[in-house]
């Protein structure tokens, strides 16, 4: 699968803002019958561009109130150094984010936590603690504006400069 059609973007926008329809109402949403949408929801799945479904959870109702940006600074970074770092961070359940980054530092996480003080707890004792970390800088969100968003699409329909229909 090495282009999607319209049909295939049109799923990816279904599922993206409902990942709950069923087969027959997202073939309907899409103008597909039943058999030849599931066919292509399949595709999409084996081909990577769907790679799971899940809930999106309120994290404040759940009782993790902060959300912090960490920027983590690597004392070297080394191929055999960066990985074991990187292993590390995936290990730490707070960390629901994690990009490794230009400029200064080397990685930039979004943590979230019950309140200030298990933050806290959590940057003395196990972040500042992980492989090869000389430094971290953290910054508070002092509430969201927008998450957990859709991935625009609409550049998929566009059709390339100079080719015709």
């Amino acid at each position: 699968m090495d282009t999607l059609d319209k049909f295939d973007i049109a799923i990816l926008q279904e599922l993206q803002a409902d990942g709950r329809l069923t087969n027959a109402e997202l073939a309907q949403r899409v103008g597909l019958s039943a058999a030849p949408c599931w066919r292509r929801v399949r595709a999409l799945e084996e081909a990577g561009y769907i790679r799971g479904y899940r809930a999106e959870i309120d994290r404040e109702k759940v009782g993790l109130g902060v959300l912090a940006f960490v920027r983590l600074d690597a004392d070297r970074n080394s191929g055999d150094v960066t990985r074991s770092l990187e292993a590390a961070i995936r290990q730490v359940p707070e960390v629901v984010s994690c990009h490794y980054i230009s400029g200064s530092g080397t990685f930039e996480l979004q943590v979230v936590s019950r309140d200030l003080n298990h933050f806290s707890r959590l940057a003395r004792e196990v972040l500042i603690n992980l492989p090869n970390v000389k430094d971290l800088h953290t910054s508070f969100s002092l509430g969201e504006v927008k998450a957990a968003a859709a991935l625009p699409l609409s550049h998929l329909l566009e059709r390339p400069a100079g080719r015709n229909p």
